[in-house]
């Protein structure tokens, strides 16, 4: 049975959405306009092409590649367990994961009976299929696996039978060396969710750029275990225009203004007293939590209408991972956390 953190994600609980929600690391200063734009023009009393045939080449264009090597998925969630299956169906019986990572990588490999091998793990290497996410979540940090796959780019190598999948999510909203996706293992698939980039968390969509050279029976397979129409066309048009040039031009514009309201917050954050962990290099960062409870703390900012994502489900208690957002959330923590203070004496840490 899977661990029930796996089910852990940020974003709207049963209370709705919190007035200042740093637990998801959506682009604070979306909605992208002409993305938004483009998802209420989308007309919802059709079904979408099945094949999303000129999607396809949309993003293929996008990417410089060519339509076969591009996988439509329902969402980030809904590939990993969609290509978690199709390495069960190759004979994979482990899967090698993150330090720290997103629950759905192990979620999806437990409910299929795999083995979960972390990078302490001296299988790990071994594994059929590999995860990483670059940047990593919740460190938002180099993960170090893709040094490990460029170094296996050999020809003998680089159509081999192991699965290697680069989360791709929160490679548009790296605020420090932009050109790293130019230089991303070629052994590797990308999964791509722009949803996050262009602060349109609501619409699921998807997809997923093959490497070059995949065997056919794995394209066969994703095929075989996708639903019908798995992207709506909300979703569609949200992909279409994100690989358009107004998008790419207010994505870049926005990264300048992540970058100030990220060196603000870290500081506001270290004046709290917490410890920032350093290396991020996205718009999310972790900070631990000293002197407090942290589910509790947690607890009582959400019913101040801020919420954060508590860092447990990823292998890292008593730490909290906060997505960048504009300077009166920063403020408004600052004042829930000082009001806090004043009502309720800072327990010890255990």
């Amino acid at each position: 049975m899977a661990d029930a953190s796996a089910f852990v994600h940020g974003g709207p609980d049963a209370l709705a959405a919190a007035r200042h929600d740093f637990s998801t690391n959506s682009n604070a200063c979306g909605p992208c306009p002409p993305v938004l734009a483009a998802v209420r023009e989308a007309d919802a009393t059709r079904y979408p092409d099945p094949a999303y045939t000129a999607l396809r080449e949309r993003l293929a264009g996008f990417h410089g590649t060519t339509p076969q090597r591009i996988v439509l998925a329902g969402s980030a969630s809904e590939f990993i367990h969609r290509i978690t299956a199709v390495a069960t169906a190759l004979g994979t019986q482990a899967v090698a994961l993150p330090a720290h990572s997103y629950g759905d990588y192990a979620e999806a490999a437990q409910a299929r009976g795999m083995l979960l091998l972390r990078p302490s793990d001296p299988r790990h290497a071994k594994a059929g299929l590999h995860w990483a996410c670059e940047p990593s979540s919740p460190l938002g940090q180099l993960d170090p696996a893709l040094l490990a796959w460029r170094a296996a780019q050999v020809e003998a190598e680089t159509h081999d039978a192991v699965i290697r999948v680069i989360d791709s999510a929160y490679m548009p909203l790296r605020l420090e060396d932009a050109q790293l996706p130019q230089i991303l293992p070629a052994n590797a698939w990308q999964l791509w969710t722009p949803n996050k980039a262009m602060g349109l968390t609501g619409v699921r969509a998807a997809y997923a750029l093959a490497p070059a050279g995949t065997n056919p029976e794995t394209l066969a397979l994703l095929q075989a275990h996708a639903p019908s129409w798995p992207v709506g066309s909300h979703g569609v048009a949200m992909l279409d225009a994100w690989a358009g040039t107004a998008a790419q031009h207010w994505l870049a514009e926005s990264l300048l203004t992540l970058r100030t309201w990220k060196a603000a917050q870290v500081d506001a954050c270290a004046a709290l007293g917490w410890r920032v962990l350093a290396g991020s290099l996205a718009n999310y960062f972790v900070a631990q939590i000293s002197g407090r409870e942290v589910a509790g703390l947690l607890t009582a900012l959400r019913a101040d209408g801020i919420q954060l994502r508590n860092c447990a489900s990823f292998g890292l208690p008593g730490h909290v991972r906060l997505g960048v957002l504009a300077p009166d959330a920063q403020q408004a923590l600052v004042r829930a956390m000082r009001s806090l203070r004043r009502s309720i004496p800072a327990q010890p840490t255990l």
